[in-house]
């Protein structure tokens, strides 16, 4: 397997080091941040067409009805 030298500041370095563990390599590490990325990204514009007006407009009114209850 080819391999590449790089240069990383020293608390990139110490987080993966913390992440790493006896059977997994600084590669494995950083390839299991690829495989998460994946993971994430299925969620990317799931929310896009949400009025968040709308839905702001709606918890002030549940807050509001909330506090009247606990007056």
């Amino acid at each position: 397997m080819a391999s590449t030298n790089i240069s990383i500041k020293k608390e990139a370095y110490e987080f993966l080091k913390n992440l790493k563990t006896g059977e997994r390599s600084f590669s494995d590490v950083i390839l299991s941040f690829k495989n998460e990325h994946k993971d994430v990204m299925r969620f990317f514009g799931v929310l896009k067409n949400i009025d968040w007006g709308e839905k702001e407009k709606n918890m002030q009114h549940l807050r509001g009805s909330f506090n009247k209850r606990l007056e």
